[in-house]
C-alpha cells in the first residue's frame, strides 16, 4: 500500500499535499496508539492501523474502480462484516445503478486524464437508508513509470453542513416572502416544508388564534388531511384541547408522545384516529411582546419525544411564523388606516367616492335612488373649548357609534375629518319606512344625552341632503350640493335637515359670481399685503413678519382672509394667489434691504394645492430670482394636514426647497395629526405653536402642559419654536419662562402695512 502511493507523479504534489500531510500527522497518531507496531517498524502495520482510525473513507481503487483497500469507516457506513470485505468490490455492488454511474465514469476521467478532482459534493446512500453529503478528492496514482494504475480518494461526511446550509437558506427565502409581502398561507406551507425535510417522519401544521384569542384558525398544513383541518377549524382553545389549543392556551410547548393516552387528547382521540397520528408535538407562536399568536405543531406516527434538534426547529420555525404573522397584522393594520379614520373606525374620505361610486351602481341597476347626507355636529368646539380635545373625541366615538347603530349593513357612515360625516343611504326602503325616517333617525341618536367624564350634556346636528340622479351624477356633485343643503340648515338655526332645493343652486349661482371677483381682484391689484412683525424673546429684535393677504373690494371694503381664502383653496384661485403673494413678499423684503433695514425674514404660508404642484420649487426659486431676494431671508409656512397628506412626496419637495437655501416653519403645529416619526424626517428650522393653545394661557393647565411640551419637542429636535397670537404680556412672560424663543401677536403689533412696519424696523428693540 505505501509503494503504491508513494507512485504519485511529481505533476500532481500540490493537489496532494493536504492528503499526505494529513497523512503523516495520522501516521505520527498511530505511532502513538500502536506502540508495537512502531517497535517493529511494521509500516503496513502502521500505515492499516492509520487508515482504520480515520473518521473519512479513505480508500484505493485499480483502474477499474474496484476496491483495493477501504478503510474501517467506509466498510461501517455499508454494513460489510470484516475490514476486507470491500476488496474487489465497485460502486456497482454498493450503491443503486444511476449513483454508481456518476462516481464510475468521475474516476475513469480522472485514470485518463492523470487529473485530480478535488472537493466535490456527492449524495449518496448508505445501507442504513440515510442520505449522505460528502465531501470528496479523488487523486490518481501511477507507477513507477509514471502510468496511473488507479485512484486514492478521501471523503467527509457534510451531511450537517449541508443541512445547515439548506436550512440557512430556507430561512433566508422565507424572510423574504415575508419582506415582500407574500400570503401567510404561502409563508406557513414553505416553513412547514422546510422543517418537514429536516426533521424525518412528521407532518407540519401551523394553527392561528382568532381575534377574539380563543378560538382556533387554520393556518397551512401542507400535507396534512384537508378534513381533519376543518375538524378542528374554530375549536376553543383550553386546558385539555389536545396538543395545539393546550399550548396556545398555557403559552408554553406541549409535548405529547402517545396521543392514545396522554389525557389532554381525551377529547379528540377519536378525532385523529383515522389519521394514524400518534404524537404531537406544539409550541405556541408569540409576537415580539409575547403575546400567544397561534402554534407550530408536528405530528408523527410513531410514539415519543421530539429530539433537542427537532425541538430546536420548532423553535426557529415559530419565531418566524411570530414574524410573518405581525408583518400581516402591521399590513391590514396600515391598509385599514389609510382608508378609515383612526378615531371611529369609520371609513375616511379615502373610501368616500368608492362608496358613492357603488351606491350610484346599485341604483342603477335596480332603477332607484341613492341619498347622501351631509352631517355636521353643531357647537362642537364649544365641547373640545370647554372639556379638552380629549372629550372631544370621546364625544366623536360615541356620535359614531350611535349612527352605526341607527343604518342598515348596505347603508354606510364615513367621517370627512373634525366634526363632519357622510351618511350613505343604499336600497330599497322597508315598507313603511322612507329615506327621511331614517336620517331623523340618525339625527336622534345623536341628539341623545351624552355623559363624559361625570359631565352630561346634549350637541344636535345640522344635516345636508342631496340625491341621486336628480341632485348630482357622481360624487362630486352630490357631495357638493349636501354640502350647501348642510350649510343653509346651519343658517336657519342648526339642528336642522335641509334638502338640496333650486334655491340652493341658486346660492351655488352667487358662489360662482364671488368666484369671478375673486379672480377679478387678482387681475386688477385688488389683493394687498400687511405684515405682522415676530419678535426673538431673547434680544427683543424684530427678526421677522409674516406676510397676510387682505382684499379691498370695490363694493364691500376690506375683506379678510377668512371669507375668500377658502372659495380660492374650493375653485382653484388658491395657486395664482399664493405665486402672487409670494412674489410680493419677497419683492418688498429686498425693498426694505436697498432701503437700508437691518435684513428680516419674511414668512409666508403656503396652501396644500401649491405644495403639491410638480413645479412648485421651481416658482419660489423664480419668485427669488425676479426679486433679487437671498434665499435665506425667505421662509415658508406648511401645516401639519398639509404635509401628512403624502409624507414621502412632502419630505422630498421640503429637501429641493432647503436645498434652495429657504427655510421652512410648521404652522399650526399641535392641531395636526403628525407622528414624532414623521416630524424628524421634515427638514424644518421652526416650530409654529397654534393659537388656540396659547389664547388660554397661563391660566388653563391643560394648555400651559401642551405649550411646553411642544416647546421641549422642538428644542430636542434642534428647532426653534415661536407662539402665535400673543395677546398679553401675561403670555409672553409664560413663553419666555417655559423657553420659547419667538412671539408673534397683536402684544407685539397687528398686521400693518409696508410703511409702519418700516418704522418699527427702525426701532432698536421693543
Amino acid at each position: 500500500m505505501s509503494t503504491k502511493l508513494s507512485h504519485l507523479g511529481n505533476d500532481d504534489a500540490d493537489a496532494t499535499a493536504r492528503l499526505m500531510s494529513a497523512s503523516e500527522r495520522l501516521m505520527s497518531e498511530a505511532a502513538r496508539l500502536f506502540p508495537l507496531a512502531a517497535a517493529q517498524n511494521d509500516r503496513t502495520i502502521w500505515l492499516e492501523a492509520m487508515i482504520d482510525e480515520v473518521p473519512d473513507y479513505l480508500y484505493f481503487k485499480d483502474s477499474n474502480c474496484r476496491f483495493v483497500v477501504a478503510n474501517r469507516a467506509i466498510v461501517k457506513d455499508n454494513y460489510r462484516e470484516g475490514l476486507e470485505s470491500l476488496e474487489g468490490m465497485s460502486d456497482f455492488d454498493i450503491h443503486p445503478e444511476h449513483v454508481a454511474r456518476g462516481f464510475f465514469e468521475t474516476e475513469q476521467e480522472i485514470i485518463r486524464s492523470g487529473r485530480p478532482m478535488l472537493d466535490m459534493e456527492e449524495l449518496i446512500r448508505d445501507s442504513r437508508g440515510n442520505l449522505k453529503w460528502l465531501l470528496t478528492s479523488k487523486l490518481p496514482v501511477r507507477n513507477g513509470a509514471g502510468e496511473v494504475i488507479g485512484i486514492v480518494g478521501i471523503a467527509r461526511d457534510i451531511t450537517e453542513r449541508k443541512r445547515s446550509e439548506s436550512l440557512h437558506v430556507g430561512q433566508a427565502h422565507l424572510l423574504k416572502m415575508i419582506a415582500l409581502g407574500a400570503p401567510l398561507v404561502e409563508v406557513f406551507s414553505s416553513l412547514i416544508l422546510l422543517i418537514e425535510a429536516h426533521v424525518s417522519d412528521v407532518t407540519g401544521s401551523i394553527l392561528m388564534l382568532a381575534p377574539d384569542g380563543k378560538h382556533i384558525v387554520n393556518g397551512a398544513a401542507p400535507n396534512l388531511d384537508p378534513a381533519y383541518c376543518r375538524l378542528i377549524e374554530g375549536a376553543e382553545i383550553g386546558p385539555a384541547m389536545g396538543s395545539c389549543g393546550t399550548a396556545m392556551w398555557r403559552g408554553e410547548p406541549v409535548i405529547v408522545s402517545d396521543i392514545a393516552t396522554d389525557p389532554l387528547w381525551d377529547d379528540y382521540r377519536a378525532l385523529v384516529a383515522p389519521y394514524g397520528f400518534r404524537a404531537c408535538w406544539s409550541a405556541p407562536i408569540r409576537s415580539y411582546q409575547g403575546k400567544v399568536l397561534g402554534s407550530f405543531a408536528l405530528y408523527s406516527r410513531t410514539p415519543g419525544e421530539p429530539s433537542a434538534e427537532c425541538m430546536k426547529l420548532v423553535g426557529m420555525a415559530t419565531h418566524i411564523a411570530g414574524i410573518a404573522i405581525e408583518r400581516k397584522e402591521a399590513e391590514d393594520s396600515i391598509q385599514f388606516m389609510a382608508h378609515h379614520d383612526t378615531l371611529t373606525g369609520l371609513p375616511n374620505r379615502s373610501m368616500l367616492d368608492e362608496r358613492v361610486a357603488s351606491a350610484i351602481e346599485a341604483a342603477d341597476e335596480r332603477g332607484g335612488t341613492m341619498t347622501l347626507a351631509f352631517l355636521d355636529l353643531d357647537n362642537f368646539k364649544l365641547v373640545n373649548d370647554s372639556l379638552g380635545h380629549h372629550a372631544g373625541d370621546a364625544l366623536l366615538k360615541i356620535v359614531a357609534a350611535r349612527m352605526l347603530a341607527c343604518v342598515r349593513a348596505s347603508d354606510s357612515i364615513v367621517r370627512l375629518g373634525g366634526d363632519e360625516f357622510v351618511v350613505l343611504i343604499n336600497g330599497a326602503p322597508r315598507k313603511g319606512e322612507t329615506v327621511e325616517d331614517r336620517l331623523r333617525a340618525v339625527r336622534e341618536a345623536v341628539a341623545e344625552p351624552v355623559e363624559i367624564e361625570g359631565r352630561s350634556f346634549q350637541v344636535t346636528c345640522s344635516m345636508g341632503v342631496a340625491a341621486y340622479p336628480e341632485h348630482g351624477r357622481n360624487a362630486t356633485e352630490l357631495l357638493a350640493r349636501a354640502d350647501a343643503a348642510m350649510y343653509r340648515a346651519k343658517e336657519i338655526g342648526r339642528d336642522a335637515m335641509q334638502v338640496f332645493t333650486a334655491e340652493l343652486a341658486n346660492r351655488a349661482h352667487e358662489k360662482l359670481v364671488r368666484q369671478e371677483e375673486l379672480r377679478r381682484a387678482l387681475a386688477q391689484q385688488e389683493l394687498f399685503l400687511q405684515y405682522q412683525p415676530q419678535m426673538d424673546l431673547s434680544t427683543g429684535r424684530i427678526f421677522a413678519v409674516e406676510a397676510l393677504i387682505r382684499w379691498r373690494h370695490p363694493d364691500r371694503g376690506l375683506v379678510g382672509p377668512g371669507d375668500f381664502i377658502p372659495l380660492a383653496e374650493e375653485t382653484g384661485l388658491i395657486g395664482p394667489i399664493g405665486d402672487w403673494t409670494l412674489r410680493a413678499a419677497c419683492r418688498q423684503n429686498k425693498a426694505w434691504q436697498v432701503s437700508g433695514l437691518p435684513p428680516i425674514v419674511v414668512s409666508v404660508n403656503v396652501s396644500a394645492r401649491q405644495f403639491q404642484e410638480k413645479d412648485w420649487v421651481e416658482r419660489v426659486a423664480a419668485a427669488l430670482e425676479e426679486s433679487g431676494l437671498e434665499a435665506r431671508y425667505l421662509e415658508l409656512e406648511l401645516t401639519e394636514s398639509l404635509i401628512m397628506e403624502d409624507v414621502q412626496q412632502a419630505v422630498a419637495t421640503m429637501l429641493r426647497l432647503e436645498q434652495l437655501g429657504v427655510t421652512l416653519a410648521i404652522d399650526d403645529f399641535g392641531t395636526g395629526y403628525s407622528s414624532l416619526a414623521s416630524l424628524k424626517r421634515f427638514p424644518v428650522g421652526r416650530l409654529k405653536i397654534d393659537r388656540s393653545f396659547v389664547q388660554d394661557l397661563p391660566d388653563d393647565g391643560d394648555d400651559a402642559a401642551i405649550a411646553r411640551a411642544v416647546i421641549s419637542l422642538a428644542h430636542s429636535l434642534q428647532l426653534r419654536v415661536i407662539a402665535e397670537g400673543v395677546e398679553t404680556r401675561e403670555q409672553m412672560e409664560f413663553l419666555r419662562e417655559a423657553g420659547c424663543d419667538e412671539i408673534q401677536g397683536y402684544y407685539l403689533s397687528r398686521p400693518i402695512d409696508a410703511r409702519a412696519l418700516q418704522a418699527i424696523l427702525c426701532i432698536p428693540n421693543l
